[in-house]
């Protein structure tokens, strides 16, 4: 099984982590990324401004499961600021969670970041799309 430390040698600056707020959520997540299925992500603008790093377009992510075990390497292909009210069904489909509808996205989401603590219908996202580059 190749490390997270093997995988930075082989892309650098590559950044590792999971998607998700719980473990089961990652590795649910983890296996959409992997299987082609999951093709775009999104976060609250607000936690990009607070990050000391943010991701750049080009730039490589190790996808961990739940259990923190690298599955897949992505590559950053573009990203756009988006308010959740103005998510399309077409992000909420990249996204592949689901039943692959607007509302099932915006359900979830809502959940996710108001357990955050900062969901508002017109707060701002970085949608971002990637593409897949290596299954682990």
């Amino acid at each position: 099984m190749v490390t997270v430390e093997e995988l930075k040698v082989k892309y650098p600056g590559a950044e590792a982590g999971q998607m998700g707020d719980s473990p089961e959520l990652a590795s649910e997540l983890a296996a959409l990324i992997k299987n082609g299925m999951k093709t775009a992500s999104c976060g609250a603008f607000t936690s990009y401004q607070n990050e000391k790093s943010a991701p750049k377009i080009g730039s490589y992510t190790i996808i961990l499961n739940g259990q923190n075990v690298p599955v897949c390497v992505t590559r950053l292909i573009s990203m756009q600021l988006v308010r959740f009210c103005d998510v399309t069904l077409e992000l909420a489909r990249k996204e592949g969670e689901g039943d692959l509808s607007l509302e099932y996205w915006q359900k979830e989401h809502k959940r996710f970041f108001s357990n955050e603590g900062h969901f508002s219908n017109d707060m701002e996202l970085v949608a971002e799309e990637f593409e897949l580059i290596e299954v682990l």
